[in-house]
């Protein structure tokens, strides 16, 4: 609409026509860590149990050295157990890392991006290897349900101003 009017949107600068649109491109992504623990078989339980699984999700971004990229880390710790008698049948813990070139980014807006955006990039990935190791762990494939990044963005932020007046202290 502001440009509608004949004013510059925040976006454009000055002598150009057309606003500078934020650039990502996923460089490389791989597993940093990953841990599957079978516990119902270390245990010799048998029988078709009904799982309960609890899943924790957490993101971690850092610039790189080069210029405009970013490391961006998704955390992932699932936790599986009967219904029954709460105990647990497999766990798994895995770190999936994406390499991102990120340009045309303020900076305000930078740490939100890397902790929103590039996770929605690299989730697919991490549910298809969840949905492989739960399978060829010997249990029907668990396909995780999206995860809603802004959702745990707030969460994050929350969980440190909770804790930085405990540091502060």
């Amino acid at each position: 609409m502001a440009e509608e009017n004949g004013a510059e949107s925040p976006e454009t600068t000055a002598g150009q026509d057309a606003p500078v649109m934020p650039k990502m491109q996923i460089l490389g992504q791989f597993v940093r860590d990953l841990s599957f623990e079978n516990i119902a078989a270390q245990k010799g339980v048998q029988g078709n149990t009904q799982p309960e699984v609890q899943m924790q999700i957490g993101v971690e971004g850092r610039k790189r050295q080069t210029e405009n990229q970013y490391d961006v880390v998704i955390k992932l710790k699932i936790d599986s157990k009967t219904k029954e008698d709460n105990q647990q049948i497999f766990l798994i813990e895995m770190e999936y890392a994406g390499i991102f070139q990120i340009e045309n980014i303020k900076q305000e807006q930078l740490h939100p991006f890397l902790h929103i955006e590039c996770p929605r990039m690299l989730f697919p990935y991490v549910r298809r290897i969840v949905s492989d190791v739960t399978r060829d762990g010997g249990f029907p494939a668990l396909n995780l349900d999206n995860v809603d990044f802004i959702q745990v963005y707030r969460n994050d932020l929350a969980r440190r101003a909770q804790a930085k007046p405990h540091a502060d202290a």
